[in-house]
């Protein structure tokens, strides 16, 4: 029987971020409005900027996702009907729900417009899957406390019409299916509303009951321990598993993630994947070159998380609540003059005579030279130290519209 290639599906926080994620690769993308989504401190879309990046997308082959999968309030529900009537005029391939009450609504008021189930719904059984089959969702995204095992059985109990999500890359929570009370309790920032404050990276003490003010340190370094810190999720090693096990969609995690982060993971898993279906033997000699470049992105070092078992003590961070970061983010290339000049806003500092990396889609990465920086009144500068800055840099060799540049950091930590 022939193999379904997955689809793969990249996140985007801003319409550069999306434009980037299917220049180098993406299938197709989740956004989030400023409404209903849980990443409210993303900058997330406006409804301009998702009618174009809808737009975009489709022009392109591509598909669009929305996520509205807040944990609603009664508040919420007026402004729902108003939102998903919105949606409805903008016509995304899928909006991602986990509340019943808005889902309800956007059924009633956007019927044509696919719904998906998102993991905060804790879908970790196929019972849970037939039941959102017959409300009429036409997708579930697995818990991510599934391991291969449960989500092969899964495939084998619902109908093939029926599309399995499972995230494959990216940070992790604590918390069952990322449904978190720590931000709330401690910050009054709900998690299960878009403003989680991340306190399972945080580091903590002990204190006795009846001693107050004393704290006692549980530690693995001087600098305490960080309880709650799970490493990164990574699965470039095991496409052939998650090919096998039925999934429709290979999920990345990263909405407020930097296009150097987005594009990385789009490049390589879209390589991993093409070269599998070409051949598995092509797949298993560029393992070391995708285990390479999604190290090029930022991460706090990888697990494969909950698929091959329960998650053990090495797949937690104690002594650190740190990114790893092997390179830096400089830009994207946004116009090339005929004179030669890259123009782009400057992400991180660089100065001229720096070797940087420009990162291609196609997979290539190239040496180059920075041989000259100025400013938007044509003024010379032999560094960029401020971020933001729009600037006009010469380069040797060139890069194109759209690339990536980068630059490997002197620390590999953030």
């Amino acid at each position: 029987m022939k193999m379904k290639k997955p689809e793969l599906l990249l996140p985007a926080g801003s319409l550069d971020v999306l434009k980037t994620a299917i220049r180098y690769g993406a299938d197709a993308v989740y956004i989030g409005g400023e409404a209903f989504s849980l990443r409210a401190m993303a900058k997330n879309f406006l409804p301009d900027e998702m009618r174009e990046a809808v737009c975009y997308a489709h022009d392109r082959g591509k598909k669009i996702y929305v996520t509205a999968n807040i944990l609603a309030h009664n508040r919420d529900l007026t402004e729902a009907e108003r939102y998903f009537g919105e949606l409805k005029e903008m016509n995304p391939d899928a909006v991602l729900i986990s509340d019943p009450g808005i889902f309800q609504i956007a059924r009633r008021v956007c019927p044509e417009i696919p719904v998906h189930i998102s993991t905060q719904a804790n879908n970790t059984n196929y019972g849970t899957f037939l039941f959102w089959k017959e409300q009429g969702a036409s997708r579930v995204v697995t818990g991510r406390e599934l391991s291969l095992q449960e989500i092969r059985e899964i495939r084998t109990k619902v109908p093939k019409d029926m599309e399995i999500e499972t995230f494959v890359h990216g940070a992790m929570c604590i918390s069952y299916s990322g449904r978190c009370l720590l931000s709330n309790f401690m910050t009054g920032r709900d998690a299960n509303r878009g403003e989680c404050t991340h306190p399972c990276r945080w580091t903590y003490s002990v204190v006795e009951e009846k001693r107050p003010g004393e704290y006692m340190n549980v530690y693995e370094n001087e600098r305490g321990t960080y309880l709650f810190n799970s490493r990164d999720l990574c699965m470039i090693e095991h496409i052939p598993e998650l090919v096998d096990a039925g999934i429709d969609s290979l999920k990345i995690e990263g909405r407020m993630k930097t296009a150097l982060y987005v594009a990385a993971a789009a490049r390589t898993y879209r390589k991993a994947l093409d070269d599998y279906f070409e051949d598995p033997d092509l797949y298993r000699r560029h393992l070391a070159w995708y285990k390479e470049e999604i190290g090029k992105g930022i991460y706090r070092d990888f697990t494969t998380g909950f698929f091959f078992g329960k998650p053990g003590p090495g797949d937690q961070i104690y002594d650190s609540n740190t990114y790893r970061k092997n390179y830096t983010y400089l830009g994207t290339v946004e116009k090339v003059f005929p004179s030669g000049q890259a123009m782009f806003g400057q992400k991180n500092k660089f100065s001229v005579g720096n070797r940087i990396e420009i990162m291609k889609p196609d997979g290539r990465n190239i040496s180059s030279e920075v041989t000259d920086i100025r400013d938007e009144k044509g003024l010379c500068q032999e560094n960029a130290p401020h971020p933001g800055q729009l600037l006009f840099v010469r380069m040797n060799p060139v890069p194109e519209e759209g690339d990536i540049l980068r630059m490997k950091s002197i620390t590999g930590d953030n």
